[in-house]
């Protein structure tokens, strides 16, 4: 039988380490989802959850069918698509997909995408701040300092400078150059 475990109780890593037997004794119906990174580590079960667990499984009188999901043997986690709970700026944050529309949701509406070079510069600056923040205000932060760029630069992403123009090498007729 396969049974799928959710856990409303969530508990960073370093509270885990810090007294997993206090920290398990207080989750939710006897399980636990200890995070990394704002990214599932691994689940914890009390023994009477485990023992509930396992009577439901007797009393369905089926054979052991469980498997593990490939997904598990990655050794890269891949970040959860919307990280739980305030958490602080990291590397690799990237607004939801569908951004531009939220934007103009609350009032910003932005004529293109963030560009890799906005967003880079946002996480930067608010990774070193060290705030911690909720991954929708977030969104709206990323949204209004973009607008707010784009304002001071006649509402377009900021242009390149390490970037080469092409430039046109042909000489007109008549053109001598003096």
């Amino acid at each position: 039988m396969s049974v799928k475990i959710l856990s409303s109780t969530l508990v960073g890593l370093d509270g885990f380490c810090h007294d997993p037997l206090a920290v398990l004794q207080q989750a939710d119906n006897g399980t636990l989802a200890v995070l990394h990174n704002n990214t599932p580590a691994f689940y914890a079960l009390t023994p009477q959850r485990l023992a509930q667990l396992l009577a439901l499984e007797a009393a369905a009188q089926q054979p052991n069918d469980v498997t593990l999901d490939e997904s598990l043997f990655q050794t890269e986690s891949a970040p959860i698509a919307t990280p739980v709970g305030k958490f602080a700026m990291y590397e690799g944050w990237q607004p939801d997909s569908d951004f531009q529309r939220q934007a103009a949701i609350w009032g910003v509406a932005l004529s293109e995408p963030v560009t890799a070079a906005e967003l880079a510069t946002f996480v930067a600056y608010w990774q070193a701040e060290g705030r911690l923040f909720h991954h929708v205000q977030w969104q709206q932060k990323l949204a209004r300092s973009v607008q707010m760029n784009r304002a001071a630069n006649g509402g377009q992403p900021k242009r390149d400078l390490t970037q080469i123009s092409n430039t046109d090498y042909d000489i007109p007729d008549g053109f001598r150059g003096e």
